[in-house]
């Protein structure tokens, strides 16, 4: 699963091998890259699950290098949002374990309702997710159908800082 996104100041990708384990996104492998102005970062990530442990190297510093202890069900954030889909979809509850850059994070998400939304110009039932940390906000839409989010949106200081949207879908 792979996630670009370019514009004039940024060039930000990120790529997750992964399998799935007893209906479990399990990340292998991941690698992060990003471009913003002049400033350049990348972080690859290995995940062994024979030692259940992470390990981070590149652009990182070395008390984040790891290894950390994995745990079962443990995502990074790409996976998230695929999971984030599946579950919305089976009415599951949405709480995850995101390890990612030497730190596992307890993610808890709620349905705050549906809404009509725009995806590649066509008119969809969406349902809105969203999940709050201090004052960062993450908001999603899940449409059926799709395999992730459809906008995603980050919220910082009440300001939008992050707004991806698919521009187009089969």
């Amino acid at each position: 699963y792979s996630l670009t996104v370019r514009n004039q100041l940024v060039d930000l990708s990120q790529k997750t091998v992964f399998d799935e384990q007893n209906g479990r996104l399990r990340p292998l492998s991941s690698s992060d890259s990003s471009r913003v102005l002049v400033k350049k970062k990348s972080v690859d990530t290995v995940y062994d699950w024979s030692k259940s442990q992470a390990t981070w190297s590149g652009d990182i510093k070395p008390e984040r290098a790891g290894p950390l202890k994995l745990q079962a069900g443990d995502m990074d954030a790409l996976l998230v949002n695929l999971a984030i889909v599946r579950d919305v979809a089976a009415g599951k509850p949405l709480r995850y374990r995101m390890v990612e850059n030497g730190r596992a994070k307890a993610m808890v998400y709620q349905v705050v309702g549906k809404e009509k939304i725009s995806v590649a110009g066509k008119s969809q039932e969406a349902t809105k997710v969203s999940r709050t940390d201090g004052d960062k906000q993450m908001i999603v839409w899940v449409v059926p159908d799709m395999p992730v989010p459809a906008p995603i949106l980050q919220r910082g200081n009440g300001q939008d800082s992050i707004d991806l949207t698919i521009k187009s879908w089969p």
